[in-house]
């Protein structure tokens, strides 16, 4: 039989099914270089925005903090370069044979390592030595441990050191201000940090640059009031004080009579802010602005500036003090010894508790609590320090019977060193009160809280205390008048007073035309070596006030003391050696004896010519 033929075989058209899959092959590659040159060229935003996550990066551009200087333009806080070396965890972990060895170029122990990276095992970045020297960070690169860099930072730098901690205060590990004026002003001294983009390879290492995002803004500079020169002087005189003394603490301040200005503000104990962790953090507490303590007997021209006001007294208004004690309720206030009659000017120069208290005795009670409100006392003074106190002035409906008396001679209110520093100002102002300022230059407005010609008898009054027969003499200046007040508080303590003292010394110099306020406070010097303000405190006013005088040049006005000071000093020269005829001097001699005269002594000149105080 003849073979049958395969009809399904005969239909079969290979052509057309060859020509059928070249065509579909053509269209999906069609459309998938369609979908490319739509992905890539038109709408390719996504594929960009993935691809810059994992190789493009924006990284902050550091920028330094302002500089900040004293009156004179030298720098009391910088910013200097240093670098901080950071790792990647998920690169580090991938050659943990390498760990030890990174340990040991960080200086910290390899399990403690591991475990810092182990805990950040999922994150691309970690500090690993922050803010250090840049050869110390070099050291660690040169190890060429892969996933470890480092970038540019700046640290805070202060070279007065301990003399002027409590004043600037610090940053912390990220340069932001923390305590004091670095605090106060952190807005305007932090600088606005710059941003780039930049591409990074898988190793985390920067291979190109690819656009400025924003420029780096620097801070801004600030100029304080501060002078370093009087700011070391009152730091060293207080310290000295202290050591001899046995005193737990002291506080200092000087300000410009006409502007306010604080001119220097000095506390110990201290600390040093280049090595913050190293000290108590008691320390760092600015004392002269945040403590308050019972002012004492530094309130008793206040109290006769208050009757003066009054019209009650004059200067030589007549007071009966005897026998040196009264009754008041079941209390008794008593003076040193028994000062019979005495004047209202002889009141100050004897530091009279018993007139102090009958002269408030005289005022309304409103009247006086206004006066000492007037004054600063029971307000913030203004200057703008963090933490600043407005001390405790009870208003009159609170006070009890003894209240109005003890707050006359210094008890019963509580005031920092600043707002005793700023009433003495006023009186020496012309009864303007200013408030106080850290900053040179800023002049904030000045009050009228007292009679030119009452503030001016109130400071011939202070002028007695410092004279033979005062109780501060040892704060008197040759060649200059100076008005003052001593004080001697004993400490509260457990409902009444403990035998813990704090000693005072406020005053003004010179008294023609005064130019600077100073304020001395010591607190708990043993008292076996002597615990009174006139002999505790009256001598660093003194050490302090002779070189500010000298160093800001201010003219004598009491030339005749000064003239016979000299003509003794001379006298006593020529009879020690009668014989003795003055060796003739060269040219060259007689130009440097002018020179020498001209000068100041180099550690008052500079304060890191004293190196065993400063660290």
């Amino acid at each position: 039989m003849p073979p049958i033929k395969n009809r399904n075989r005969a239909r079969f058209n290979l052509r057309g099914r060859l020509a059928l899959v070249v065509g579909a092959l053509g269209l999906c590659s069609f459309s998938l270089v369609g979908r490319a040159a739509y992905v890539q060229l038109i709408n390719n935003d996504f594929y960009q925005r993935q691809g810059d996550a994992r190789f493009l990066r924006e990284i902050p551009i550091p920028t330094s903090r302002g500089m900040i200087t004293d009156r004179n333009g030298e720098p009391v806080a910088v910013s200097s370069p240093v670098e901080s070396v950071w790792g990647n965890p998920q690169e580090l972990l991938k050659f943990p044979e390498r760990l030890p060895e990174l340990a040991q170029a960080l200086d910290v122990p390899a399990d403690h390592l591991v475990n810092r990276l182990s805990q950040r095992a999922d994150k691309e970045f970690i500090y690993l030595k922050r803010r250090i020297n840049p050869d110390e960070a070099r050291r660690i690169l040169d190890h060429r441990i892969p996933g470890v860099f480092s970038q540019r930072e700046f640290r805070r730098f202060y070279p007065q050191g301990e003399a002027m901690a409590h004043v600037l205060g610090f940053t912390n590990i990220d340069d932001q201000g923390q305590e004091g004026l670095e605090l106060a002003f952190d807005e305007w001294l932090r600088g606005t940090p710059g941003a780039k983009k930049v591409i990074r390879d898988n190793r985390g290492r920067i291979v190109e640059n690819v656009d400025l995002l924003r420029a780096a803004q620097p801070g801004k500079d600030l100029t304080l009031s501060i002078d370093r020169r009087i700011q070391y002087l009152a730091y060293r005189e207080l310290k000295r004080q202290l050591l001899e003394l046995g005193a737990s603490s002291g506080s200092a301040v000087v300000l410009d009579v006409a502007t306010g200005e604080v001119l220097a503000m000095v506390n110990l104990p201290t600390y040093n802010p280049n090595a913050v962790n190293a000290g108590k953090p008691d320390a760092r507490r600015n004392r002269a602005v945040t403590d308050v303590v019972e002012p004492g007997s530094t309130m008793k021209p206040i109290t006769v500036a208050a009757a003066l006001k009054a019209g009650l007294v004059t200067p030589e208004t007549r007071i009966d003090v005897s026998p040196g004690h009264m009754a008041l309720g079941r209390y008794t206030i008593r003076d040193f010894r028994n000062y019979g009659v005495q004047t209202v000017t002889g009141l100050i120069t004897k530091s009279s508790n018993i007139g102090a208290a009958k002269l408030a005795a005289r005022l309304p009670n409103d009247y006086f609590y206004e006066t000492l409100q007037s004054f600063g006392y029971g307000q913030k003074p203004g200057s703008g320090f963090p933490g600043e106190s407005a001390g405790v002035l009870m208003p009159p409906a609170r006070w009890n019977g003894l209240q109005k008396a003890t707050m006359a001679y210094g008890y019963g209110l509580s005031a920092t060193p600043l707002q005793i520093a700023q009433a003495y100002a006023a009186l020496a102002n012309g009864g303007k009160l200013i408030a106080p300022t850290f900053v040179k230059g800023q002049r904030n407005e000045a009050r009228q809280v007292l009679d030119p010609a009452h503030a001016q008898q109130v400071l011939k009054m202070m002028q007695t205390v410092t004279e033979p027969g005062g109780t501060a003499t040892q704060a008197a200046i040759l060649g200059y008048h100076v008005a003052g007040k001593s004080g001697t508080a004993r400490k509260a303590s457990g409902g009444g007073y403990s035998r813990r003292y704090v000693s005072f010394f406020a005053g003004v110099v010179p008294v023609e035309n005064p130019r600077f306020s100073m304020v001395v406070v010591v607190n708990d010097p043993e008292p076996d070596r002597g615990y009174y303000g006139g002999a505790v405190s009256a001598p660093v006013f003194h050490n302090v006030m002779e070189g500010a005088l000298r160093l800001m040049d201010v003219p004598p006005d009491d030339i005749e003391t000064w003239l016979a000071a000299q003509a003794a000093g001379e006298a006593k020269l020529a009879a020690r050696r009668p014989a003795e005829a003055p060796a003739p001097i060269s040219i060259e001699q007689a130009n440097d004896a002018a020179a020498y005269d001209d000068t100041i002594p180099a550690a008052m000149a500079d304060p890191a010519a004293d190196s065993g105080v400063l660290r």
